[in-house]
């Protein structure tokens, strides 16, 4: 697992209150909005987005066994507010992809320290 689930608890009583105002206008960064499995109650996270072929890119800095990446997948999608637009997401797939393709070469480099090589990759609905 890239980073503690220490740090991610940590970051969703701290660190996500500020990065919701500031996700959606922030490059590379978004805010997503997924219901949960058992709860059913809707819930918003930023979440570090690129767009890839056609598509959206998640960085799965925490893994993939975190809530909200099996909460989208069970559902089938969610929904993304990325650079000033709502986007309805579908057909969610974990990628493995070591070599951060089509990532701007700072990002490559910082997910690449943090051992980040898991992804989400989601279709935009039409």
């Amino acid at each position: 697992m890239p980073i503690p689930m220490t740090v991610a608890r940590a970051n969703r009583v701290a660190l996500n209150r500020v990065m919701r105002r500031i996700a959606p206008h922030t490059p590379f960064l978004g805010l997503l909005t997924h219901r949960g499995r058992r709860s059913g109650r809707e819930f918003t996270i930023p979440v570090n987005v690129f767009e890839f072929r056609g598509g959206i890119r998640l960085a799965l800095t925490y893994g993939p066994g975190t809530d909200w990446v099996r909460n989208v997948r069970a559902a089938g999608g969610c929904t993304l507010r990325f650079r000033g637009r709502t986007l309805e997401l579908t057909n969610p797939r974990l990628v493995r992809d070591p070599q951060r393709a089509g990532m701007p070469a700072f990002v490559r480099f910082v997910l690449a320290r943090l051992h980040v090589e898991e992804f989400l990759d989601l279709d935009t609905a039409e």
